[in-house]
């Protein structure tokens, strides 16, 4: 998936997986759904106008993005969840990463980080979002 952390730079799950001083300490990600990209808000370049923080997604738009949104679709289509709950999910399911950090701007979306905190996934999901981000 992606994440960013506190020098902004964005990291990927391989270097998260190449871990030293991290696997000891855990790391906290922030912006754990890409700016909504995630959520499956953005999948083509109209959907950036969609919201003020579209234009941040663009630079997921790319083929590796679009392959991650597709195994999130699987997953959630497959769990009956939505894809920001898989992608949460994922994340909690990492064992690097301690937490991660994720806002909302509805009750709704509120919910889904809620829900996501409770959703686990089988190995063979988790395989395939492993897959899909690589």
């Amino acid at each position: 998936m992606f994440g960013t952390f506190s020098s902004g730079r964005n990291r990927t799950v391989a270097e998260w997986e190449r871990r030293t001083l991290a696997e000891e300490l855990g790391v906290i990600g922030y912006y754990a759904l890409a700016g909504g990209f995630l959520t499956g808000k953005y999948r083509v370049e109209a959907d950036l106008a969609k919201s003020p923080r579209g234009g941040g997604a663009a630079k997921y738009l790319d083929d590796r993005g679009k392959r991650i949104l597709a195994a999130l679709d699987d997953a959630a289509k497959k769990l009956a969840v939505t894809p920001a709950q898989v992608a949460i999910a994922w994340l909690i399911a990492r064992p690097s990463v301690a937490a991660p950090i994720a806002s909302a701007t509805s009750v709704e979306q509120l919910h889904d980080l809620v829900n996501a905190a409770r959703l686990q996934l089988d190995a063979e999901t988790i395989a395939a979002l492993d897959r899909a981000s690589a």
